[in-house]
């Protein structure tokens, strides 16, 4: 398994953390390309707890950030100092992070995301107390996938590491205890979402194409298909 790119995603990238967060790690791979010859093809994901790291396949991720898959999407547009792992091939990635974004998908996913998250916090049971941090890190995510989403939207970048995280914590301490404030955030956000944005229609999958296939060229072996052919 070749490690094309990975670095430190979640809370911490966000602004977020605090003293008893996980460190998330994200990052993709390369398979060996006579492994994708057979019946049965590798894995394509891998994801390990200790420590907590989520790796995709090449052709995985693609899929996942030509749909504009906010978590997949963010390993493209990391801070500087938050990658552990770039590889040449990694650092063609980032410099054609653009070509994956379309407009239909960024509101699908972003907005998608988010009202998911609003279920979730208007679902729960009011009466259990221990679930009111949940909510609120439900609520943080509501509120930080609408702001990501309508930066894509109006300026054509992902913004990961948050311009103001403490204003974010507190807005999701109050959707927690009252969740249907956050129906407001959300109407706003369609709204905005409505407007015309500065994205294409649709994500060029040219480019991800032409990058894959280097990939698989850079990572494939005469010599393991041979022994593979035996």
């Amino acid at each position: 398994m070749h490690v094309l790119l990975q670095g430190i995603v979640g809370s911490t990238a966000y602004g977020l953390a605090h003293a008893g967060s996980d460190l998330d790690r994200l990052g993709l791979f390369a398979a060996p390309t006579t492994d994708l010859h057979g019946l049965h093809g590798p894995a394509e994901s891998h994801v390990s707890t200790a420590p907590d790291r989520t790796l995709h396949e090449a052709a995985k991720w693609c899929r996942l950030a030509l749909g504009c898959n906010p978590t997949a999407s963010e390993l493209v547009w990391l801070p500087e100092d938050l990658y552990e792992v770039r590889t040449p091939l990694g650092e063609e990635l980032i410099a054609m992070r653009r070509s994956f974004l379309g407009a239909r998908a960024v509101r699908r996913s972003y907005l998608g995301y988010a009202t998911q998250q609003f279920r979730k916090l208007s679902n729960r049971d009011r009466s259990d107390a221990a679930g009111l941090a949940r909510a609120a890190k439900h609520a943080r995510h509501l509120v930080r996938l609408v702001e990501q989403g309508l930066a894509l939207h109006e300026t054509g970048e992902v913004v990961v590491r948050l311009a103001d995280p403490e204003r974010v914590r507190a807005l999701g301490e109050r959707f927690a205890v009252h969740p249907e404030q956050a129906a407001g955030l959300l109407a706003e956000a369609e709204t905005r979402f409505d407007r015309p944005g500065v994205l294409p229609e649709a994500p060029d999958e040219a480019p991800a194409e032409a990058w894959l296939r280097r990939v698989r060229a850079a990572h494939y072996s005469p010599a393991e298909a041979l022994a593979a052919g035996r």
